[in-house]
């Protein structure tokens, strides 16, 4: 009896996708079986590729896309195990079915638990060969598939730093420089300026940058819990705590715990913190001291120096902080980005919102270079984003920037208040003009204040 039943009825509708490009490479030192596989795939519609053994099959490999490899399991030189394993090096993406006769399922199996995607047994049916090889195929494109995508949302969501500015590159090449140390780092800056782009670049030139990078916003998370959020609690340790949990400490372990908005925090994880970098250990809430091994990078829109005389800040943290200070430079001093950025932003956010690449008429360019940017760099992406989803044109002109722009005369907006007037009224009509100017925009407007989001949604309820 021939290895393969080419007798069988044909097999049930497969309700699948393969690719129009399907293919298939036949691995097997029977000739006769080979054509018989060949005839069977053929009148399915797929594309056969056929070797006599690994060598054979791993070179056509190399020279061909191919989606699933039919191997037989005992094959003279390397056999399919071996061939799998070869596979698996050689094209990831290409899925495995092992042809197997009686008595080697046992070695089958194993071969499964190698990533093998599936095992069929002599004498072969053609009903269960086609389905075999074609769920193989559907399982390989949509892998490839996923790949793409993750690939395409990488690229759409990596963040990078973009400029040439010479007040951008000095502060770059000093973040490269402390890279490679241990030392403390501290980014200062206006909001919208980067601090967390930078702080990514000191790990991505560290010799953490294989391990992760942890991002700490101290101003989102609410003071009742961020103790827990960064240190971890065990099981039991407070009403509630019904399992154990890692805090960022912990995720972070052996990369880069980045703590941005530092000078929001408490005076009790300001002395948790001052412990770890003198220590270099924490405890987790009701457990024991466990080492810290992460390298902290820190960030502030504040002036600590100030927090330290207003005694909201500890001294000690604060110069253990600031082994490393780098400051991020505002947008207004490197006006010559600008046009860099906005063709980074369309970039990214067209492709992000699957229309076609716009441009930029010389007068919405001339527009932007010349506003003052009090949000930064955070305040352009937003508007670039805006565009990328609003403007109805191939081309994005002035019309289609916010009116805050297109009315602003390149000097940088202004509020007078008479001597006199009530500390609530000039903060009331603070937080209403640059909501105004964020058009509504409660988180932006507290970047650009200087404050919290926690801090500007309780003035607006006292309003």
């Amino acid at each position: 009896m021939t290895a393969v039943d080419v007798a069988t009825a044909d097999p049930a509708p497969f309700a699948g996708v393969i690719p129009v490009d399907a293919t298939v490479l036949v691995v097997d030192d029977e000739a006769s079986n080979r054509t018989s596989l060949e005839k069977i795939f053929q009148k399915e519609g797929i594309r056969v590729l056929s070797a006599d053994g690994a060598r054979t099959a791993l070179d056509l490999l190399r020279s061909h896309k191919v989606h699933v490899v039919l191997t037989d399991l005992m094959m003279p030189g390397p056999n399919g195990v071996e061939l799998l394993r070869a596979v698996r090096e050689l094209s990831p993406a290409t899925e495995v079915v092992l042809m197997t006769a009686y008595g080697t399922v046992e070695t089958a199996v194993t071969a499964m638990r190698e990533g093998a995607y599936d095992f069929v047994e002599k004498p072969l049916k053609r009903a269960t060969i086609v389905r075999s090889v074609k769920k193989a195929m559907e399982h390989a494109t949509l892998l490839a598939e996923n790949q793409k995508l993750r690939a395409e949302i990488q690229a759409l969501t990596q963040r990078e730093i973009v400029g040439q500015a010479a007040a951008l590159r000095q502060v770059l090449e000093v973040a490269r420089q402390a890279a490679p140390s241990v030392a403390n780092v501290l980014v200062l800056g206006e909001s919208g300026t980067g601090k967390e782009l930078i702080a990514r670049f000191v790990h991505q030139h560290s010799p953490r940058a294989a391990r992760p990078f942890v991002a700490v916003n101290c101003a989102a998370i609410p003071e009742s819990i961020l103790e827990a959020e960064l240190f971890g609690y065990e099981r039991g340790a407070f009403t509630g705590a019904v399992t154990r949990k890692d805090g960022r400490f912990a995720r972070a372990r052996g990369g880069t715990l980045f703590l941005d908005e530092v000078g929001e925090l408490s005076p009790a994880v300001q002395v948790k913190l001052l412990r770890v970098l003198q220590e270099g250990e924490f405890e987790p809430l009701g457990g024991a001291t466990v080492r810290a091994d992460v390298r902290i990078v820190t960030a502030t829109n504040r002036d600590l120096g100030r927090e330290v005389e207003a005694g909201r800040f500890r001294e000690d943290l604060y110069y253990r902080l600031n082994v490393i200070a780098l400051t991020a430079p505002p947008l207004r001093t490197r006006r010559e980005d600008i046009p860099l950025l906005v063709d980074h932003f369309l970039g990214l956010y067209c492709a992000k919102n699957g229309r076609p690449r716009l441009t930029i008429a010389r007068e919405a360019l001339d527009r932007l270079v010349h506003y003052a940017w009090p949000g930064n760099v955070r305040e352009l992406e937003n508007v670039i984003e805006r565009a990328a989803v609003l403007c109805q044109g191939p081309e994005l002109r002035e019309a289609d920037l916010p009116g805050t722009i297109q009315d602003h005369d390149g000097t940088p907006e202004s509020l007078s208040f008479p001597v006199g007037t009530p500390l609530s009224e000039v903060e009331r009509r603070l937080i209403k003009d640059t909501l105004r100017h964020t058009a509504g925009d409660k988180t932006l407007a507290a970047q650009l204040l200087g404050i919290s989001a926690r801090t500007i949604y309780r003035k607006l309820e006292e309003m």
